[in-house]
């Protein structure tokens, strides 16, 4: 815990789609212990359930045969929250590929997960390597009056 680290949670999730809900209701959860407005939580909420399903997804395929998890990581600091999604699954070919508005590997979907994901937070990191699988790193930043 560095010095600033005020409050973590740290969530191991079945990586199923029942539970991208979940995942989204505790980051508006965890959010809801500063003075924010409603748009930055639905911003939060928007952006940690983008990540959660596209490791739900994407990250395992749906593959459903193999119990798969996936560990959302929510971290407050004095001047920032911090959402970091970590996913087992196949990794990401290209990540500049996969942040551009039109990229979705599944034709079904819109692929706008991470340009949600860009727009709603401060910073936005994606790490991945093939068949070891995939973090996002997504911090809000605070306004000096949301903490006390």
């Amino acid at each position: 815990m560095g010095p600033q680290l005020k409050n973590q949670i740290k969530l191991s999730i079945l990586s199923i789609n029942e539970n991208v809900a979940f995942a989204r209701a505790s980051a508006a959860a965890f959010a809801a212990q500063l003075d924010l407005t409603l748009t930055d939580i639905d911003e939060i909420k928007v952006a940690v359930s983008e990540a959660v399903s596209n490791a739900v997804i994407h990250g395992y395929g749906n593959d459903t045969n193999t119990k798969k998890y996936l560990e959302l990581t929510m971290n407050l600091y004095q001047d920032k929250l911090e959402f970091i999604i970590v996913d087992y699954g196949r990794g990401i070919a290209n990540i500049e590929e996969a942040r551009q508005p039109s990229f979705s590997s599944d034709p079904e979907r819109m692929g706008l997960g991470f340009v949600f994901m860009d727009s709603f937070m401060d910073e936005l990191e994606v790490i991945s390597s093939l068949g070891q699988g995939t973090t996002v790193r997504m911090v809000k930043v605070l306004e000096p009056s949301t903490h006390h």
